[in-house]
C-alpha cells in the first residue's frame, strides 16, 4: 500500500468467527468476513497469535507450544471436504452446538478425532493408503525444516509422556542427545508424521485465505509475543537461548513491575532470553521467527515492545514480580539484524504502559508506528496524553481498545468514572451515554491523524462487557468469545453495518479508493 495512505481495519481473532464446528476457522466464514471487510472499505484484518493452544494452558494464543506452528483447531472441516479428504456426510458427525463462547476442550477432542481419521485413511499403518499431494507435503516439510521436525517430535513426545512438560522427560531426551533424538524419532515416527501432516493442512488453508484476501486488497496483521512458553518446542530445541538451569527449568522469568493496576506487578513466568547467546548467533532464531511471520502476514504487531529496550527480570523462585529488576536488552542490534535480513520492518510496536524516552527513541530510530488507545485517553491527563486524538502522530495505529481491554460499551458502563465522563463530555461537546459512546469512539478513531485505525469487532457490533476477549489476571474464561452468526457478513444487518462503516471511512479518507489529493499549486 502507498506509504501515505490512511487505512482502517478490524481486530477479530480467527477463533472468534462463527462456525458449525465449535470454533472459528479458515473456512467459508473467514471468506464471508473478508467480503464484509471489502464492502466496508477496510484495508486490514488484525488477528491475535496463531500458534497452537491448549485448554491446559488456558487456551491463550499468547501461551503456545510453538512460535512457528499453526493452530490446528482452526483447520476448516469444510475445506478438508472440498479437498476430497472427507465427505460432507461424515462432517455432520463433527458439527457442534452453536454457543456464544468456544468450548475449547470439546473442540480439541473433536478436531483431533477428525484429523486422526483423515490421517489414518490416507496413511494407514499397513501402508496401503495414498496421499495424492505427496509432493506438496514433501515440499512443505523441506521448506519448514528449520522448525517442523523439532515441533513434531516435541508434540509426539509430549503425548507419549502423558502431557508432561519436557523437563519431566528422560534426561537424554530432555538434553536432546543425538542418540535419544534418533531413538524417539524412530519409535514415535508415525506420530511425528501426523503432526507434520496437520501443519501442512493448516498452512495450505492459510495460504488460500491469504490469496483471497490479496484479491480483495486486504492486508493481514499478525501478532508476535516477545516471550515464548517454557513448555514449548522453541525452548526445548533452543535451550541455550534462554536463562535455564542444568535441568531446563527457568532461572529467571519475565513480567512487569508493580504499578497503579497491581501492587505486586505481573509475574508472567516465561523464561527470559539469554541475549548474549542470541547475539552470538547473529540473532538467527529471531530472524527465522520474524521471517516466518512476515510470510504469513503483511504487517506484524510486536508485543511488549518495551522489552526490547529493557525488560523486567524476576528470579524464578519469587512468587510475585515485586523483587524484579530492569535489565537492558539489545533491541537496536536485534532490529538492525532483522532489517538487514528482511530489507524492511513491517512492524507495529506495542508500546503501551509506562514507556521511557529510551523506548520511544528505539521505536523512532526504526520508524515503527506505535499504538494509541482511546480508552486510555480521558481524564486529568487528557491535554498531554499520547492517547488523546489531538496528540496522535501520523505514524501510529489508533484503537478504541485492545483484546486486553473491556469493550468500549463495557468500559463506559463499569470503568469510566464520573470524572472521566465529565472530561469526555467536554472533549466531545456533549454528554455520552452507553448507547452513544461506541459510535463516538469509532468516529474519533477514524478521524484521528493516525495513519491506521483498527476497531475491535466487539466495538463494531456495540457489545457489552460480557463479550470481551480477555481479562488480564483472570485465569479462566478468556479467549472464547465468538461473533454472532451473520453479524459480520453481507446479509441482513451485516450488510447495513458494512455500508455504515464504509461511509465513515469515506468521510475520513480511509477507504482503498481514496488516495490523498495533491496540494493545489499557488
Amino acid at each position: 500500500m502507498p506509504a501515505n495512505r490512511r487505512t482502517s481495519g478490524v481486530l477479530l481473532h480467527l477463533t472468534s468467527l462463527p462456525s458449525r464446528f465449535g470454533i472459528g476457522d479458515l473456512g467459508p466464514e473467514a471468506l464471508r468476513f473478508a467480503e464484509f471487510l471489502a464492502l466496508a472499505g477496510q484495508s486490514r484484518w488484525q488477528m491475535l497469535p496463531l500458534g497452537p493452544t491448549a485448554s491446559s494452558l488456558g487456551s491463550s494464543p499468547y501461551s503456545s507450544f510453538s512460535a512457528f506452528a499453526g493452530n490446528t483447531l482452526c483447520i476448516s472441516p469444510e475445506g478438508l471436504s472440498e479437498d476430497g479428504l472427507i465427505s460432507r456426510r461424515e462432517l455432520d458427525r463433527f458439527a457442534m452446538p452453536v454457543l456464544p463462547r468456544v468450548d475449547f476442550p470439546a473442540v480439541e477432542r473433536a478436531r483431533a478425532e477428525l484429523l486422526r481419521q483423515i490421517f489414518d485413511r490416507l496413511m494407514p499403518v499397513d501402508g496401503d493408503g495414498e496421499l495424492e499431494d505427496e509432493a506438496s507435503f514433501a515440499t512443505f516439510r523441506g521448506d519448514n525444516a528449520a522448525w517442523l521436525p523439532d515441533y513434531a517430535l516435541f508434540m509426539a513426545a509430549k503425548e507419549h509422556f502423558g502431557g508432561a512438560s519436557w523437563t519431566g522427560w528422560p534426561e537424554a531426551l530432555r538434553h536432546r542427545e543425538e542418540s535419544a533424538l534418533r531413538e524417539y524419532g524412530t519409535m514415535l515416527h508415525r506420530e511425528v508424521v501426523f503432526h507434520q501432516f496437520c501443519q501442512w493442512l493448516f498452512f495450505r488453508q492459510w495460504g488460500r485465505l491469504k490469496w483471497e484476501l490479496g484479491k480483495l486488497d486486504i492486508e493481514l496483521v499478525g501478532d508476535v509475543p516477545i516471550y515464548v512458553t517454557h513448555d514449548s518446542a522453541d525452548v526445548w530445541a533452543n535451550q541455550g537461548l534462554f536463562r535455564l538451569d542444568a535441568e531446563g527449568a527457568p532461572l529467571l522469568v519475565a513480567g512487569v513491575p508493580p504499578d497503579y493496576f497491581s501492587e505486586t506487578g505481573q509475574r508472567w513466568g516465561n523464561p527470559v532470553f539469554d541475549w548474549d547467546a542470541a547475539q552470538a548467533t547473529g540473532f538467527d532464531w529471531w530472524i527465522r521467527r520474524l521471517r516466518h511471520n512476515f510470510g504469513l502476514f503483511d504487517v506484524v504487531r510486536l508485543d511488549h515492545f518495551r522489552g526490547f529496550e529493557a525488560y523486567w527480570e524476576i528470579d524464578a523462585a519469587e512468587e510475585t514480580a515485586v523483587n524484579g529488576r530492569w535489565v537492558p536488552a539489545p533491541g537496536e542490534k536485534l532490529l538492525e539484524a532483522l532489517r538487514a535480513a528482511h530489507g524492511s520492518l513491517p512492524l507495529i510496536a506495542e508500546d503501551l504502559g509506562i514507556i521511557t524516552p529510551a523506548v520511544v527513541a528505539l521505536k523512532e530510530r526504526f520508524g515503527l508506528p506505535g499504538m494509541k488507545i482511546l480508552q486510555f485517553a480521558f481524564g486529568p491527563h487528557t491535554p498531554t496524553s499520547p492517547d488523546s486524538p489531538h496528540n496522535h502522530e501520523k505514524n501510529s495505529v489508533v484503537y478504541t481498545g485492545t483484546h486486553d481491554n473491556n469493550t468500549t460499551r463495557g468500559w463506559f458502563e463499569a470503568e469510566a468514572t464520573p470524572a472521566v465522563r465529565r472530561v469526555l463530555a467536554r472533549y466531545l461537546g456533549r454528554a455520552m451515554t452507553k448507547d452513544t459512546i461506541v459510535r463516538e469512539f469509532m468516529r474519533l478513531a477514524l478521524a484521528s491523524p493516525a495513519a491506521d485505525a483498527v476497531l475491535p469487532a466487539q466495538d463494531l457490533l456495540d457489545l457489552g462487557a460480557e463479550h470481551r476477549m480477555n481479562t488480564p489476571g483472570l485465569a479462566a474464561g478468556n479467549w472464547g468469545w465468538r461473533a454472532p452468526q451473520d453479524a459480520l457478513c453481507l446479509c441482513g444487518a451485516g450488510r447495513a453495518l458494512a455500508e455504515e462503516l464504509r461511509g465513515l471511512c469515506e468521510l475520513f479518507g480511509r477507504t482503498a479508493a481514496q488516495e490523498p489529493e495533491a496540494p493545489n499549486e499557488p
